[in-house]
Formats: C-alpha cells, sequence, structure tokens
C-alpha cells in the first residue's frame, strides 16, 4: 500500500442536477455519502498523512450535509477541494468560498446553445454566476472543459470566457467514451461525443491557433495543459477513429491518491473500479492494504488494465516530490 496518501477524493452523492450526455449519475444516482462516515474516515487520513481532499461525485453540493463535512475535514487541516457542475454554486458561493481551498466546475461550452446540448439543462447565464462568485471571493477557480465534437469548435472561445469569469485556469480533457466505470454508464457512449476523422484538421487548426496567440498563458499555465498534451488530446480522437496509436499512458495516480465511493469502496483512480472483496471505507488503511487491492495497483503499476491503454486523465507524479506537491488546483503533470 502507499506510505503516504496525499490525495483522497470523496464522492459525496451519486445523485446529480445536471442532464450530461457523456454521463449517467443523474439517471441512476440515489445515494449520498454521509457525515458520519466521513467523521469515521479521520483517524485513516491522519494516519495516511493525506493533506488534501477532492470533494466530488455526482454532485457533491446535492448532499445537505457538504457543509458539515466540509468543516470537519477542514477542521483537521486538510486542504479541500470542490469538483461541481456549478449549477448550485452561485446559491452557495458564501459557504463555499469560506470553506474550499480551489473549485473546479465543469462548463462544456462558450455559448448558452452548446452549454444545454452537452449538459442538458439551461443552466450556462447560472454557471457562470457562481464562476464569478468564487472567483471574486479570493477562491482559485478552475473552469475544466471535456472536449468532444459538441464543443471543440469553441476551444478559443473557452479560454476567453474562462479568462472573463475570472477564473485562475483552464484544463481540457477529451471526452472518455471507453470506460462507463466512472460516468455510471451502463450503456456504451452515443458515438457522436466523440470527433469523426473530418474534424481531426479542424482540430489542428485551432491548436496550432491557441498555440500560436496564447504562448503566454501557456507559459502562466492559465491554460494548464502544455500544447503537446493537448496534441495529445488530439490523438486520442485520432486513435478513435482507427488513424494511429492512442497517445502512451503514464500515470501514478494510484500510488499517491486513491476515491472513495458513497457506500465506502476505494478505487485506485477515477477510471478503475475498486478491487472486488477488499475492506470498505472508514478503514482506508485495511482497504489499501488488503490483497485485493494491493493486486489492483500492482496490475495498475504493470500496464495490466485495459482502462489504462484510452485512458483520458493519466496523471503523473515524481515519487520523490510527492512530500511538497500541492493538489489543490491544477492538473498534475504527465507524460
Amino acid at each position: 500500500m502507499p506510505e503516504i496518501l496525499p490525495l483522497v477524493t470523496l464522492y459525496l452523492s451519486e445523485r446529480c442536477n445536471s442532464r450530461c450526455v457523456t454521463c449517467d449519475y443523474w439517471r441512476h444516482g440515489v445515494k449520498d455519502a454521509t457525515l458520519d462516515s466521513v467523521r469515521r474516515m479521520l483517524p485513516s487520513l491522519e494516519r495516511l498523512r493525506t493533506r488534501a481532499v477532492l470533494l466530488s461525485g455526482g454532485e457533491p453540493l446535492l448532499n445537505p450535509e457538504w457543509p458539515q463535512i466540509a468543516e470537519v475535514l477542514k477542521s483537521q487541516g486538510l486542504a479541500l477541494w470542490l469538483l461541481t457542475s456549478g449549477l448550485s454554486l452561485a446559491k452557495h458561493a458564501v459557504r463555499a468560498a469560506e470553506l474550499f481551498d480551489s473549485i473546479t466546475v465543469s462548463l462544456d461550452g462558450a455559448r448558452p446553445s452548446t452549454y444545454a446540448a452537452i449538459r442538458g439543462v439551461d443552466a450556462f447565464d447560472k454557471v457562470c454566476e457562481g464562476i464569478r462568485a468564487v472567483a471574486a471571493a479570493g477562491v482559485p477557480t478552475s473552469v475544466r472543459v471535456t472536449l468532444q465534437r459538441g464543443n471543440y469548435r469553441e476551444l478559443l472561445e473557452l479560454v476567453a470566457l474562462a479568462r472573463e469569469l475570472g477564473a485562475a485556469e483552464v484544463s481540457f480533457l477529451a471526452v472518455d467514451v471507453s470506460n462507463p466505470h466512472a460516468f455510471a454508464r451502463r450503456d456504451d457512449a452515443p458515438p457522436e461525443l466523440k470527433l469523426a476523422a473530418d474534424d481531426l484538421p479542424a482540430l489542428d487548426a485551432l491548436l496550432d491557433e491557441l498555440a500560436m496567440t496564447h504562448a503566454a498563458d501557456f507559459g502562466t499555465r492559465f491554460i494548464a495543459e502544455s500544447p503537446a498534451k493537448l496534441r495529445r488530446i488530439r490523438d486520442y480522437f485520432a486513435a478513435l477513429c482507427g488513424i494511429g496509436a492512442f497517445p502512451a499512458v503514464r500515470c501514478n495516480a494510484p500510488e499517491f491518491s486513491a476515491v472513495v465511493d458513497v457506500d465506502g469502496r476505494v478505487a485506485p483512480c477515477f477510471f478503475i473500479p475498486a478491487a472486488p472483496l477488499a475492506p470498505r471505507a472508514p478503514d482506508l488503511v485495511a482497504s489499501l492494504a488488503s490483497e485485493p487491492a494491493r493486486a489492483l495497483r500492482a496490475a495498475v503499476r504493470a500496464g495490466e488494465r485495459h482502462e489504462c491503454a484510452k485512458c483520458v486523465c493519466s496523471m503523473w507524479r515524481d515519487p520523490a516530490a510527492l512530500a511538497a506537491d500541492e493538489f489543490r488546483l491544477g492538473v498534475a503533470a504527465s507524460a
């Protein structure tokens, strides 16, 4: 098991108030984590020297106990990071600004019509209001964009929108169409999510223009990914079209983080399910030390898990630097 676990992701809810075409939590989710379950996890977080907790889901702000959960974690000296769809962020902006060290908001369109088509709700203005509110309150706020066929042509507009909203960072991730576990899908992802072969030249041109016109934003990491990493997104879509191989994955996320769902199952990352028969939280130490969990992490380390071959979210941290790394905001470096 990892000797230290700097980052733990807690799913506070399986429910969601978006209706995204990329995800099915909103169709099937019914459960929330409880304040008591989080309290009982605190000794494990202390023993594992956890420094940051990412609250996610589903939509974490749907959990009626989210402020109390955040307060308990913060009282332990943990840095708190919120990953949210942002639909209710404006409503909770004051409290969120008090409790969270950083906030990441999913925003998959630069125009109301694009947002509604992808996220399934007419809430573009409300989400933008929430981002402005927490950014104005001084919380480092990141805009996360899942690039797909429905929004890739707005690439430059999305960077401009993030700046206009006061975000500290904008980051991009390719839409996942291969690993349904991470999004509660029970069927294959809709085929129209991925780019087609005749979209690739347009994406190439946009990436060229972004690199040329936003060199300073890459330099300051306002755009979190490097131009080379954004090219990997292009290569991922090309591979989905049968043009070339999938980009090589270099990831050690299971060595410094874990994901705990609302039922206490402990997974090595977003995209790989928890090991069958492994103990559940609140005893994270026992779960990580169990033979099923150790075997699962060894398989990831050896490149034996099929989810890794087409992963859109590989993360790499230098093991020697883990003790000093920050996990509150920004995209972890990858090869």
